[in-house]
């Protein structure tokens, strides 16, 4: 079990709101929609009301620092069943990179696969107890554009399954292009940071306010105080 799931949650009731997309850039159709997961009618481009509240801060402090510049919403929220779908389809491609057949897997490779896998998706866990990040409508995965709106290259994608998506991997790297992903993504970083979000230790895009992950790492940077969860899975 990840050490945040040990965070007590004391959901607060506040509601799923939309993300305004005008505000921000964005990627349509989904991403994950793209490949077929089951949102039904539920939008990915919803969180909660204080967290879209950060975002839009976040988004103001960018522009104060680099004009022009946009927050790029990849994903938010997302339903258990997207979880599931996700987590299956990065089993299937973890596979293949492999060169092993998803249909004759067997159960050691399918363990050792699926614990690459859940280094960073998180199980898509029915428990209260443990929700997803995405699905409590706490978690983003963000990235930059730039006033040309051209992605920024962060050095690697998002939901690359590699070191590579480790935010501080290019740091100290003497290439210039490298230490320009860094910079980059330190830039993201610094600017979510700012608004109260936090980042997830091993990727580079996602940032959360208000859940378990967030209330775990508020409790590593202020160990003489005791953080909780105040988003439960959202309904």
């Amino acid at each position: 079990m990840k050490p945040h799931y040990q965070i007590p949650i004391r959901e607060c009731g506040e509601p799923l709101v939309p993300i305004p997309l005008e505000q921000f850039a964005v990627e349509r159709p989904h991403p994950y929609e793209k490949l077929g997961a089951p949102y039904g009618n539920r939008s990915p481009y919803y969180v909660r009301q204080t967290v879209l509240d950060c975002l839009i801060a976040a988004q103001v402090g960018l522009q104060e620092n680099c004009p022009g510049w946009c927050i790029q919403i990849f994903d938010a929220y997302r339903p258990i069943a997207v979880q599931q779908f996700m987590v299956d389809y990065s089993l299937v491609e973890m596979a293949r990179s492999q060169d092993l057949d998803p249909a004759a897997l067997t159960a050691t490779q399918r363990q050792a696969l699926l614990e690459q896998v859940y280094q960073f998706w998180a199980l898509p866990s029915a428990d209260p107890a443990m929700p997803p990040p995405h699905s409590t409508g706490a978690a983003l995965d963000v990235t930059l554009v730039d006033e040309a709106e051209r992605p920024v290259n962060m050095g690697s994608p998002i939901d690359e399954l590699s070191a590579r998506s480790h935010p501080t991997h290019f740091e100290g790297s003497a290439d210039p292009a490298e230490q320009q992903f860094h910079h980059h993504r330190q830039l993201l970083a610094n600017t979510m940071l700012a608004a109260g979000f936090h980042r997830h230790p091993l990727e580079w895009w996602h940032f959360c306010y208000g859940d378990q992950m967030w209330a775990w790492l508020e409790n590593q940077a202020h160990p003489d105080r005791s953080f909780t969860a105040r988003y439960g899975r959202a309904n």
